[in-house]
């Protein structure tokens, strides 16, 4: 059974699923913020992924980065496998513009979270569940 790190947990919610991850947004409303994460236990490194996983890996990244870049007017989409803090695989998706608080620099440990107000936080879930319809399973609200 798969266990979700809980810091991933406590950091994001959980979006739905595609056949490999779950789509979770990171609870940081400076950012459209999201990550993957393969629902495979004891992976750190993409490479760990047998070979037909990290396909759909990257599929599902692909879909996810394409609707992420289009449905938010992305001046950069800045797609990474981090993992120094929380080791479970996990595949970050975060929309950049020109006039967000950290450009052009990474955002990572740059500032606190600022956690999403109940509207915004249902407005984005709507959002992005509604680009993905086809393609994700959806949690229920």
């Amino acid at each position: 059974m798969f266990e979700l790190n809980p810091i991933l947990s406590r950091d994001s919610i959980l979006v739905g699923s595609f056949p490999l991850c779950q789509l979770r947004l990171i609870n940081d409303a400076r950012f459209p913020w999201f990550i993957l994460v393969p629902q495979r236990n004891d992976v750190s490194e993409i490479y760990q992924l047998v070979g037909e996983d990290r396909q759909q890996l990257m599929a599902e990244s692909c879909l996810l980065a394409e609707a992420l870049h289009d449905a938010f007017s992305a001046t950069k989409l800045n797609v990474a496998a981090i993992g120094n803090k929380v080791l479970q695989l996990h595949l970050h998706h975060v929309v950049r513009y020109e006039d967000d608080a950290c450009w052009p620099e990474p955002i990572w440990g740059k500032l606190p979270a600022i956690p999403y107000a109940k509207e915004d936080l249902a407005n984005i879930l709507q959002k992005v569940q509604s680009l993905l319809n086809d393609d994700l399973i959806l949690v229920a609200s």
